[in-house]
């Protein structure tokens, strides 16, 4: 595997220097992710922005996690499941849906399972989905807007799924004790 460079507001491009002194800023650290993603400003600076997008959408902190976590899951991610987990804790998401989203089982509400489903059916599809499937997510209560919002999450972590994948990212100290691997 090709060793990635995890960057600090040192050693990374001029480009990159001043996102990640806002990452150190927010976080208190600078995220592994981040500190990847520094190799290449553009894609830094477009995660970032993603991500407050994404955060700013009209899903709530549980609808955000599912997403957030489906997407992780799917792609077997090593650095985002653990890293969500802790995200999770900190917005206060109720432990049993973050449980039933790592392991892949039931969640406590058919809302939440059907923008689950829904979030799964646009990875699979690779935004391929029948009408039918687009017509039960909004028959769950949910808006045509959300529809193309489930889009900005899923591109969101896409990047950051493909990037840790590539990369190797190591998981940060703080999510460790949250450390996954996919039930066989």
């Amino acid at each position: 595997m090709i060793d990635f460079t995890l960057h600090d507001e040192t050693s990374a491009p001029e480009a990159s220097k001043a996102l990640l002194t806002d990452s150190k800023k927010s976080y208190g650290m600078i995220p592994g992710l981040h500190a990847v993603m520094a190799e290449a400003p553009g894609l830094l600076e477009a995660y970032k922005t993603l991500h407050e997008l994404f955060a700013s959408s009209t899903f709530d902190k549980d609808e955000t996690t599912v997403i957030w976590q489906s997407v992780n899951v799917e792609h077997g991610c090593h650095y985002c499941v653990p890293a969500h987990t802790g995200i999770a804790k900190m917005m206060r998401v109720d432990d049993g849906i973050t449980e039933a989203l790592r392991n892949e089982t039931a969640l406590p509400n058919a809302r939440l399972e059907a923008l689950r489903t829904f979030t799964l059916n646009v990875v699979r599809g690779r935004g391929n989905v029948d009408d039918s499937a687009v017509q039960d997510f909004l028959d769950a209560g949910f808006s045509k807007r959300q529809i193309l919002e489930v889009v900005l999450g899923v591109t969101q972590k896409v990047m950051s799924n493909y990037t840790n994948h590539l990369a190797n990212t190591p998981v940060d100290a703080s999510f460790r004790k949250f450390e996954w691997q996919r039930a066989v």
